[in-house]
């Protein structure tokens, strides 16, 4: 009973993070659609690219047309990650968990599901302009986000759910950032072009990091952005900031303030955050920036399947032995 609670905590986060990611990429890449010269082919196959789901999508669909990714990442029931699919579990990830998470987290959950149902009734993904669904989600999200850190006490349940957003967030930018660099450009050639610039624009906002960016570095730069997306220790979601924030919840989680690792899955996780400690953009671009975030997502789902093993699993001994036990005891009432 104590793991299936703390199992929904982290899922239930991670499913609104996934949702507010895949809708923010949706959006940003329908306005650049709007911007690109005539000539230029809309981008919409990256989006499955960096979704990591482009066999199920194939046979699905004939083409990455707009409206085909749109229903795709947006509203298909086939899809396990469908922004749909993400709403509809995080509310029945949140509704077995009820007693644990606060009336204004409920209600919030509650009203996000009910706006996708009724998006999905209208076809909303035949729309000529489907922002406002995209705007809607991400809304919804943060507003959720907001609810979460301010009615819930720092205690495990509030770190599990912030294990588990900053595990998918540190996935999602790594994704964002390898397509980038190596689908969305069809030739060398376009490099530090008007086109290319436009591009790193939006993979800046697709990360909603364009603003926080700018403020930093002003021009946009290629190496200056891989930088910032990997390695700045103050943004909320570069992979440094989301390993070592998640790193700091599974040493609270565990009650450990030795410094040292008292679990594989902070071993793992603390294993990241050293290794980024000790490389910089330079060494990351020469080594091979493609290899390097591949390495990253292999070790985050390291990470997150140690997560399941230690906190979990049937066999997990660890919530059973944590001190503040009762905090994850399911009500009757």
């Amino acid at each position: 009973m104590i793991s299936r609670v703390a199992n929904s905590i982290y899922w239930l986060n991670r499913y609104v993070e996934r949702a507010e990611n895949y809708a923010r990429f949706m959006d940003v890449n329908f306005n650049l659609s709007l911007e690109l010269p005539p000539d230029v082919p809309e981008q919409w196959l990256p989006l499955i690219e960096s979704s990591d789901d482009i066999e199920l999508f194939n046979s699905l669909y004939k083409s990455p047309s707009k409206i085909n990714v749109i229903r795709f990442l947006g509203f298909d029931q086939n899809n396990p990650s469908s922004v749909y699919n993400c709403i509809m579990k995080a509310r029945e990830n949140a509704r077995t968990v009820r007693p644990e998470i606060t009336k204004e987290v409920w209600e919030q959950i509650n009203a996000m599901y009910f706006f996708v149902q009724e998006a999905y009734r209208k076809r909303d993904w035949q729309k000529e302009d489907p922002r406002e669904f995209f705007n809607q989600i991400k809304r919804g999200c943060h507003l959720l986000y907001g609810i979460i850190d301010a009615t819930i006490s720092r205690n495990e349940v509030w770190h599990f759910g912030n294990i588990g957003r900053l595990m998918e967030r540190a996935d999602k930018t790594s994704r964002m950032l390898d397509v980038k660099y190596n689908i969305i450009l069809p030739s060398n050639t376009l490099v530090d072009s008007t086109f290319d610039i436009i591009q790193w624009a939006a993979l800046l906002k697709s990360v909603s990091a364009y603003d926080a960016y700018r403020r930093n570095h002003g021009n946009l730069n290629s190496v200056f952005i891989i930088e910032f997306l990997i390695f700045n220790e103050l943004f909320p979601r570069s992979i440094m900031r989301c390993v070592s924030q998640a790193e700091l919840s599974l040493h609270l989680i565990s009650g450990n303030n030795s410094g040292r690792y008292s679990n594989n899955a902070e071993r793992l996780a603390g294993m990241i955050r050293s290794g980024l400690e000790m490389t910089n953009v330079n060494e990351v671009i020469q080594k091979g920036l493609h290899e390097f975030l591949d390495d990253i997502q292999i070790k985050l789902n390291d990470v997150s399947d140690e997560i399941f093993n230690m906190f979990f699993s049937k066999n997990s001994s660890v919530l059973q032995s944590m001190k503040h036990y009762e905090l994850f005891s399911v009500s009757n009432q």
